[in-house]
């Protein structure tokens, strides 16, 4: 059966033999909050690939590159805020491209709009 990358299915017990590690290990890093596996209604924790890919990147830079785990803090949020910022550079580009083969703008967001036009009447006495 193929599950969904963030779809939470694996127990610590399982994760941990996967990664070779303690599930002590994997409680650590939920409470320093580098990790947040789903829960189930029973409070089992579930892990989702994406989390064990996580915690593979977690487990490199601690074991590989010396990071400790407020050093791992931080480069976990760099890399999210950096993710998030080439998401929204993809976005703008996308944008940019349609309004290039249109050759127009939408009005809200032109830099100069059109104004309305009144016809003015002026009554001389």
């Amino acid at each position: 059966m193929i599950h969904q990358y963030d779809e939470p299915v694996y127990l610590i017990s399982i994760v941990a033999k996967i990664l070779d590690i303690h599930p002590q290990t994997l409680r650590q890093y939920e409470r320093e909050n580098l990790i947040c596996p789903s829960r189930s209604n029973g409070r089992i924790r579930l892990y989702s690939q994406r989390d064990i890919d996580k915690i593979k990147m977690i487990l490199r830079l601690t074991r590989e590159l010396g990071v400790n785990l407020a050093g791992v803090d931080i480069i976990l949020r760099l890399k999210d805020n950096v993710d998030a910022m080439e998401s929204e550079v993809a976005e703008l580009r996308h944008e940019l491209s349609k309004v290039e083969n249109t050759h127009s703008v939408s009005p809200d967001k032109a830099l100069v709009t059109k104004k309305s036009v009144y016809e003015m009447i002026i009554f001389e006495e």
